[in-house]
């Protein structure tokens, strides 16, 4: 059974509460795409099977629901067990996590708005929102505002093109696409500029300040010994 399918079986089942429980699984498994089950949502309102209204609530506190848990994964994490996860992960430094902490608690409220309206970006800015302990009420408004405004976009769209709803898929996955990659994008380069800044000691295993295939300098006596 596709997904597709199995989003239609639930929302006939459910009716739009099923919509609203498939896009808080979208928050846990990004491969249950969101781009997918809305328009899907917003056409079967279109024929009369679902109420309007009903599938943009219930969607819309469907991604608060799957926000919130992540919310509480990063909660539960902590800083500190956060930054010791990232010491261990190759080519990151404790530095690099303390960067990222400062940038989010600079702009912290505007990428949680803003992130909820890009792809898989829309998943994990939850995380951080909750090791950084964001204020509940804040993370919970900004999360319904933006979770809001994307829901009902393209449901709308669904709605409108009624049996060509897939053409909304078909655009948002090309969107996806280059989000996507210019993600890797960034990640090559914060790899390759990493690897560069490596000392050679570090990848040749030669001592730093040691020339290789030469002994190291005898130690000098201590004053005692003299």
């Amino acid at each position: 059974m596709s997904a597709i399918e199995w989003v239609n079986g639930l929302m006939d089942t459910l009716g739009a509460p099923g919509a609203g429980v498939a896009i808080a699984l979208e928050n846990l498994f990004p491969p249950i795409p969101s781009e997918a089950i809305l328009p899907l949502a917003g056409f079967a309102a279109s024929t009369g099977r679902l109420s309007l209204l009903a599938v943009l609530l219930w969607t819309t506190a469907g991604s608060v629901i799957g926000a919130l848990a992540l919310y509480g994964v990063g909660a539960l994490l902590g800083r500190d067990r956060t930054v010791a996860l990232a010491a261990r992960l190759p080519l990151v430094r404790a530095s690099d996590v303390e960067r990222t902490e400062a940038w989010f608690l600079r702009h912290g409220t505007k990428a949680v708005f803003f992130g909820r309206m890009i792809p898989v970006f829309r998943s994990l800015v939850s995380v951080p929102a909750g090791v950084e302990r964001m204020p509940l009420p804040v993370f919970l408004t900004l999360t319904t505002l933006g979770s809001a405004l994307w829901n009902t976009a393209f449901v709308l769209a669904g709605h409108a093109l009624g049996a060509n709803w897939t053409q909304v898929t078909d655009v948002v996955s090309a969107y996806s696409k280059v989000v996507l990659v210019a993600a890797a994008v960034a990640v090559a380069a914060f790899v390759a500029v990493r690897l560069r800044r490596r000392p050679a000691s570090a990848t040749d295993g030669t001592p730093s300040g040691t020339p290789e295939g030469s002994a190291p300098p005898p130690a000098r006596p201590s004053r005692a010994a003299r």
